[in-house]
């Protein structure tokens, strides 16, 4: 009815940031140079919405934001985030893919969310080409072939133009203009991504995060950051990720700017930081440690450092304090849609090891082997409820197995105190976090089973001083070196081979040979002395070696 209070987003948030303050700068591209403000930027949103609703009108059954995918494939860049609004705008659920995985890999996320369109730009058109070659080839019975889109001019026949948002001129700014696509009805619990993490069985979970679940998110972390009419959030994460999107959602939905840099580097993004004005910035560890080893000091304008992707150990945590960086310490997961507990620069010295106090809405408990809950100063797992939290996976299994009355067994230990505050001493599942990567290591087991002299490999995270953690595999040759006159399993034949099946960060950078793995007495393997071996007489390998 006329009048009535509206307290929640009734359509994409480019459309009413644009309506609210449409002069505010939206966006900043630091490698062109060039500034939307949120009128261009909604423009742009419209151009690419009007070819989607197209390929929309073409293949969707029209049942809400789930009934049609769109799968990007592309780096970080203003297109990314063009793309993302344009489908938030038409009522389509994004699957953002990781450019840095293989094209089987990808072929394998691609078939499990069942896309409409595939999206990529110049860098990533062969392999979108190639996926979409992989996909159609699964099913003889004459398959719907993928609708593949290039934000950039196409290289082929194959590969068709999504009206790329660059192309606008400047001067489409000031003539007359109306939308060609009328903004979809949003609702809290319309799926607008799906997002893949790493899981304990070697196979990927894609996680579904609703439009409530971001708002909620970009609403809970303003409370605990806080936002000003002139904040400058740079994005240099990669926006496949949710810490590299999450910037660019907050910034609409706050009507403030993002700064995008398209590729981190310690010395470019140290420029940035200053020359930009920038106010915020998402790291995680590695970067952070890069940055320091280069010499920046942050300026008097940075208003926080929010770190999160991996753990951050103390002497990064007190170079931090030294340096004047205003770093924040973040736990979060996909699941739940970025930031779960985030502290302050000051707890990180009186309170050492905190990933600080759950952000508001979000409900932590910390439950025993039963279920019940422990008192503070006792480890326990880690379970996370609240509007943050998705609905679950595209598995219903494995939603089954995570989520219950009480929320999202996160599989982390952990153990807070009389204040709320949270320390997280266990990652779950004994997953590996590289560079801000997430490895599963049944993921690389099944990888290093395929190579013909492979009978069986663990694999483990081992300390790096740069990437925080590097993959290690212990592997046990299909039979004895030297049994049949056959030369001995090389470590660099293990990595070559895994160069074919994994993406280079998965890949073991440390690989030891053994007769066999160390097993505990109940017979599972003993993570610990995989370890062990591989800090003893493992060979580090790249792939030049």
């Amino acid at each position: 009815m006329i009048g009535e209070p509206v307290d929640w987003p009734t359509r994409d948030l480019v459309a009413h940031r644009a309506a609210a303050t449409p002069q505010r700068t939206a966006l900043v591209d630091t490698e062109t140079g060039l500034e939307w403000s949120f009128r261009e930027f909604d423009r742009r949103v419209d151009r690419v919405a009007s070819a989607l609703e197209a390929v929309t009108l073409d293949g969707s059954d029209g049942e809400g934001a789930d009934s049609q995918r769109i799968a990007l494939l592309m780096p970080t860049r203003p297109a990314f985030a063009t793309v993302f609004f344009a489908a938030m705008r038409t009522g389509a659920t994004v699957v953002p893919l990781n450019v840095r995985e293989t094209t089987g890999e990808l072929a394998a996320k691609v078939e499990r969310t069942e896309p409409t369109t595939l999206v990529c730009d110049g860098s990533t058109e062969d392999a979108a080409r190639e996926i979409a070659v992989k996909i159609e080839s699964i099913d003889s019975a004459e398959p719907e072939p993928i609708d593949l889109r290039s934000v950039d001019e196409p290289g082929c026949d194959r590969v068709r133009s999504l009206l790329p948002s660059d192309s606008i001129a400047a001067s489409d700014a000031d003539r007359e203009w109306s939308r060609a696509v009328e903004p979809v009805p949003l609702e809290r619990g319309d799926t607008q991504l799906i997002m893949f993490t790493s899981g304990t069985s070697g196979e990927p979970k894609a996680v579904r995060l609703t439009v409530g679940n971001l708002v909620a998110s970009a609403t809970a972390s303003a409370f605990r950051l806080g936002v000003t009419p002139t904040d400058r959030w740079l994005c240099c994460l990669p926006m496949y990720h949710m810490g590299g999107l999450a910037p660019v959602i907050r910034s609409v939905l706050y009507g403030t700017t993002v700064v995008i840099q398209r590729e981190f580097g310690a010395e470019s993004t140290a420029r940035v930081l200053a020359d930009d004005d920038v106010t915020g910035v998402s790291l995680v560890p590695t970067m952070c440690k890069r940055l320091l080893d280069a010499g920046w000091e942050p300026t008097d304008a940075l208003r926080f450092v929010l770190l999160g992707g991996a753990p951050a150990s103390s002497e990064l945590l007190e170079r931090c304090r030294d340096a004047g960086v205003p770093v924040h310490p973040t736990y979060g997961m996909t699941e739940t849609a970025s930031q779960i507990a985030t502290a302050t620069p000051a707890e990180t010295g009186t309170h050492e090891g905190t990933v600080g106090q759950p952000l508001l809405f979000t409900d932590v408990s910390v439950v025993d082997e039963t279920g019940a809950t422990v008192e503070p100063g006792q480890q326990g797992e880690l379970v996370v409820s609240g509007p943050t939290v998705t609905p679950g996976y595209l598995d219903d299994e494995k939603t089954a197995a995570a989520v219950d009355e009480r929320g999202l067994h996160t599989g982390d230990v952990g153990y807070e105190d009389d204040d709320g505050r949270l320390w997280v001493l266990n990652r779950r599942s004994d997953r590996i976090v590289t560079g801000g990567e997430n490895v599963d290591p049944g993921e690389v087991v099944a990888a290093l089973r395929t190579h013909p002299r492979v009978e069986d490999a663990a694999v483990v995270g081992l300390a790096d001083e740069e990437w925080g953690e590097r993959v290690g595999a212990l592997v046990v040759p299909e039979q004895p070196p030297d049994s049949d006159g056959d030369d001995p399993l090389e470590p660099r034949s293990v990595r070559a081979h895994c160069n074919e099946h994994l993406a280079g960060f998965k890949r073991p950078k440390t690989i030891g040979i053994a007769d066999a793995l160390p097993r505990t007495t109940s017979g599972t393997v003993d993570r610990e002395r995989v370890r062990d071996r591989l800090l003893e007489a493992g060979t580090d390998v790249t792939d030049s070696a």
